[in-house]
């Protein structure tokens, strides 16, 4: 007599795998969808640099599903960005998109998997957070921007000259990003956080099994 007990665990691993490859896709979706919503603040921040919520999935797949499916959820949402949409920085908009993405649901997953609480989860997420916002000074310095100069036809010095607009001190840049985009995109993430925090319980049913 065969012993039912055997088959269970390779079942039951394989609706595990299902379930998390099917919530990835839902919120990767639903990521893309939201790049679409952006608006910019031109009291802060040059009106070209635009405030959206598009990594909220990926923190909720970190937190429901693990950090290297939140990683999934950037990479496929830019990925869908790239096949619906096109680009228009020769895919370094959408590079740099990924790898912020992936650095802040990496980095809050991480920390949260080591110690599943709100307090870790909160930790992590401003972890990540920073991460991200300190991430964004480079990748704008020696990617991003110099792709804008080239694609665009636009001067650097107009470029700086659109920050100087709000802070007319401001010199260079480098200054540029970490006077304005790195508190700005620090803000950004933590207010995926917050909305994560508002809607991952009433989500959970569906994020879980």
């Amino acid at each position: 007599m065969s012993d039912p007990s055997v088959n269970v665990a390779p079942v039951s691993a394989s609706r595990d795998r299902t379930h998390k490859i099917t919530v990835t896709a839902m919120l990767s979706a639903v990521a893309f969808l939201l790049m679409f919503i952006e608006f910019p603040i031109p009291a802060l921040i040059p009106t070209f640099v635009k405030m959206d919520i598009s990594d909220l999935p990926e923190l909720l797949a970190a937190f429901s599903l693990g950090p290297v499916y939140g990683v999934a959820v950037a990479f496929l949402k830019n990925l869908l960005h790239i096949l619906f949409k096109g680009t228009s920085s020769a895919y370094v908009g959408e590079l740099c998109n990924f790898l912020m993405g992936a650095v802040f649901s990496l980095g809050t997953g991480f920390i949260y998997r080591r110690k599943k609480s709100r307090k870790s989860a909160l930790i992590g997420s401003i972890a990540g957070a920073v991460l991200m916002a300190v991430l964004s000074v480079p990748l704008n310095y020696f990617v991003v921007y110099p792709a804008y100069v080239v694609c665009y036809q636009l001067p650097l010095d107009a470029i700086i000259g659109m920050y100087q607009e709000i802070r007319p001190s401001t010199n260079g840049l480098l200054e540029c990003l970490m006077v304005f985009n790195m508190p700005f995109t620090f803000v950004k993430g933590m207010l995926d956080v917050l909305l994560c925090f508002l809607i991952y319980k009433p989500l959970s049913p569906l994020l879980h099994k």
